[in-house]
């Protein structure tokens, strides 16, 4: 008897980008994945930790994912992945121009926010254009989710 349920719920978040990066736009991209990977992302053993977007110059013009973690499937062979490699992601070419413009500029990266699985059971990744913030801007973000936090306790009692 096969189930009928999807893996929708899957949800891995990059926690560390918007503490490090202000992000200023966002793309949602699929991402290229083997068969044994798409099956560890739907049992959530993946990781966006030290995980950052490049995009490859004309005449292979691309956007990948660098360091993103995904760890080996439990039931894969020897055809099991590496959890570690660059994966492509697929977004039009306008998107394409408008990261490669962003990814030009001096203290620019392409970030990847999310990776999630949506209704119709592809795997599909968040990316940012996020600007370096400085150490007083981490201070004030601090304090900002601390203040929220705070608000939060009061209206619950």
């Amino acid at each position: 008897m096969a189930s009928n349920t999807r893996h929708t719920d899957i949800n891995i978040k990059n926690r560390r980008a918007t503490f490090d990066y202000a992000i200023s736009e966002t793309f949602t991209a699929g991402i290229v994945l083997t068969g044994t990977e798409i099956k560890a992302l739907r049992t959530g053993k993946a990781g966006l930790v030290d995980t950052f977007c490049y995009v490859t110059p004309r005449p292979a013009l691309g956007v990948w994912v660098k360091n993103m973690y995904i760890s080996e499937y439990f039931y894969g062979t020897y055809n099991n992945h590496e959890a570690r490699r660059d994966r492509k992601l697929l977004l039009n070419k306008r998107e394409i121009a408008k990261l490669q413009k962003a990814f030009q500029e001096p203290g620019v990266t392409i970030v990847p926010l999310k990776v999630f699985i949506n209704e119709r059971g592809l795997a599909k990744m968040v990316i940012g254009i996020g600007r370096g913030k400085k150490e007083y801007d981490k201070r004030q973000s601090i304090k900002e989710r601390d203040d929220k936090r705070s608000m939060a306790r009061l209206f619950q009692k």
